[in-house]
């Protein structure tokens, strides 16, 4: 399935992870099995955002090309990919 095509619905974003860096450092290289899943990723795709209890729509803060860090546990996994609602990001990356 091509995600990268997904729309995602309401407050949920389609996040595309970053690859973390393969050695620390001090240069030392880290194994594939000791890496943790990457918490920072770029968002492809973002949904149209949720509605408030009278039905008006609540515009997203975030919009495809951000990169944003999201908690350890945060989301759906899609593949390559990662679902997340907005409440789950943590912030948005500066550059």
């Amino acid at each position: 399935m091509m995600f990268e095509r997904l729309r995602p619905l309401g407050d949920r974003v389609l996040v595309k992870r970053l690859e973390e860096q393969e050695k620390t450092p001090a240069g030392i290289i880290i194994p594939d099995a000791a890496k943790e899943k990457a918490q920072t990723g770029q968002i492809i795709a973002v949904g149209k955002g949720r509605k408030d209890k009278d039905g008006n729509a609540i515009a997203m803060d975030v919009s495809a090309g951000d990169v944003i860090y999201f908690g350890k546990y945060a989301g759906q996994e899609a593949g390559d990919y990662l679902i997340v609602r907005e409440e789950e990001i943590l912030g948005v990356v500066e550059k």
